[in-house]
């Protein structure tokens, strides 16, 4: 009698071949996804965009799947959320809370923004396999105040996550979304509504004295096999007459740090990614170090910083606690030359002081 493979089984293999294809932190529809079409530029080819300062990887996924050194994670952290968020802060207010991942509430002058926001049990392109969390949201999504605008850092599972998507546009019917260029078609596919495209440095207002910036970063986007490069990569800078905030996303190495400060002035606040980093001969093209955080912390002249993209979902082979102990190493090892950082708890929010009359000095990355 002729055997066939399961369904499930042939569907787990195809989203392994996903992730063997698309890398770290894919996602979405299995084959491909819209991508852009548009005049060139010098970071689309006409067909694909690419990053300005690319970075070669020193081996292949298959290397890394043959060779791999995971470090340790629980299975599950049952820890309570953290306290619900204020519903808004005071013009001049800037109250940053991480909630998980790359998810976090940026609350300034009135407004309420949510960054990359994952609250679905996986990051995948299908509910029973791929990385699951080990930890609930530190906020509960009931919790949340209005929020007034989500901002995507790119198109991969972790980070566009359509399911909690569809939840907060159904509960605060004005969201407005801001993705990179070629994103829009697949949102408004999945019934989302009121998405903006951005490119690099381009700026919309969000309010009166609010200007949403995309900023440009190092990365890679694809939601399939046949899409990588498809739709745009980008962070962001929120900007107002009380200082400006970073939001990094994704992102490897580059000069994109030093160029938002020259565009902006040191920022206030800087939320930069320090997970997902190991091994770096292979990832250190998308992901920064920690140590490499500390410096696009001291690039942006950031007064405060705070981490995230790190302890959620088991993306790479660092350990659920090396980001943190790598980031605290690094600072210690700059004594006082580093900007200020804050670890902050799942679900813990922190006001965020006026910005300072004297700038933050720059100080150059060490030589290679």
């Amino acid at each position: 009698m002729k055997r066939t493979l399961p369904r499930r089984l042939l569907l787990s293999l195809a989203v392994l071949l996903v992730f063997i294809v698309g890398g770290v932190g894919i996602g979405g529809c299995i084959f491909s996804a819209p991508t852009w079409k548009g005049p060139k530029t010098d970071h689309f080819d006409g067909e694909r965009f690419i990053n300005l300062e690319p970075r070669e990887q020193k081996g292949s996924f298959l290397d890394w799947q043959l060779n791999r050194k995971p470090g340790p994670w629980k299975e599950w952290h049952d820890v309570p959320p953290g306290p619900p968020p204020p519903e808004r802060v005071a013009r001049g207010g800037l109250r940053v809370t991480f909630i998980n991942h790359a998810t976090v509430l940026l609350q300034l002058d009135g407004l309420n923004i949510l960054t990359d926001p994952i609250y679905s049990e996986r990051c995948s392109p299908v509910s029973f396999a791929g990385p699951k969390r080990v930890r609930p949201p530190g906020i509960r999504f009931e919790d949340l105040p209005p929020i007034d605008a989500v901002v995507l850092s790119h198109n991969h599972y972790d980070h566009m996550d359509v399911a909690t998507l569809r939840r907060l546009q159904e509960k605060f019917p004005g969201l407005r979304i801001f993705a990179g260029l070629g994103n829009r078609a697949f949102l408004e596919d999945k019934g989302l509504r009121q998405v903006t495209e951005v490119d690099w440095w381009q700026e919309f207002p969000l309010g009166p004295e609010v200007t949403l910036v995309s900023a440009r970063t190092q990365h890679f986007a694809n939601r399939g096999l046949f899409d990588r490069g498809g739709t745009l990569w980008t962070g962001y800078v929120f900007r107002g007459p009380h200082g400006a905030t970073y939001f990094a996303g994704d992102t490897g190495w580059g000069r994109q740090f030093a160029e938002a400060r020259e565009r902006f002035g040191p920022m206030r606040l800087a939320v930069l990614p320090i997970g997902a980093y190991k091994p770096e001969w292979f990832m250190s093209p998308i992901h920064v170090s920690p140590s490499e955080a500390v410096q696009a912390s001291v690039d942006l002249g950031a007064r405060y910083s705070v981490p995230m993209h790190y302890g959620t979902f088991r993306l790479a082979d660092d350990g659920e606690d090396e980001p943190v102990e790598d980031l605290k190493r690094a600072l210690v090892e700059r004594g006082g030359q580093a900007p200020e950082w804050w670890v902050l708890g799942f679900g813990e929010g922190r006001d965020v002081p006026p910005v300072l009359a004297a700038p933050v000095p720059v100080v150059p990355a060490p030589t290679p």
